[in-house]
């Protein structure tokens, strides 16, 4: 699609929260995978054998959605349709992360109720961002 619509000046501001939102979350990310020993000190040995025990294809489905977020915010700073795609796909990895981690695990007995609404709100912003790129394709500002 070919943009025809200026671009509106709340999607710089969307588009750079957000990037910088979801770099938090690969930063996160980062720092457990690599098990960086200060970053991990912070959990407590049962959340550390949590996170040692999870299955590959749950990583695979975190690692889709944290880096599926910080590649979408970027695709929206150059407004690139792309982004709903991508968005969407980080969403969907990330509802599924969210469904183990609280439906079929120990997640919240571990996490808590903090962990949870802090899930919660990166559940609300993922689901944002995917009608937000939405709604900016179809008025023409991603192309």
């Amino acid at each position: 699609m070919i943009r025809t619509a200026a671009t509106p000046r709340h999607l710089w501001i969307i588009a750079v929260v957000t990037l910088l939102w979801n770099l938090m979350g690969a930063f996160d990310y980062l720092m457990t995978q690599t098990e960086n020993v200060q970053y991990l000190s912070q959990f407590t040995q049962e959340q550390l054998d949590y996170y040692h025990g999870i299955p590959t294809w749950f990583e695979v489905f975190w690692a889709l959605a944290v880096w599926g977020a910080v590649v979408g915010s970027i695709l929206l700073l150059l407004r690139r349709s792309l982004a709903l795609p991508v968005f969407a796909v980080s969403f969907i990895s990330m509802v599924i992360t969210a469904v183990y981690s609280y439906g079929f695990s120990n997640g919240y007995e571990l996490m808590g109720a903090g962990g949870f609404m802090f899930s919660l709100a990166i559940f609300v912003v993922a689901l944002f961002l995917v009608l937000y790129s939405r709604a900016m394709a179809m008025r023409g500002v991603l192309g």
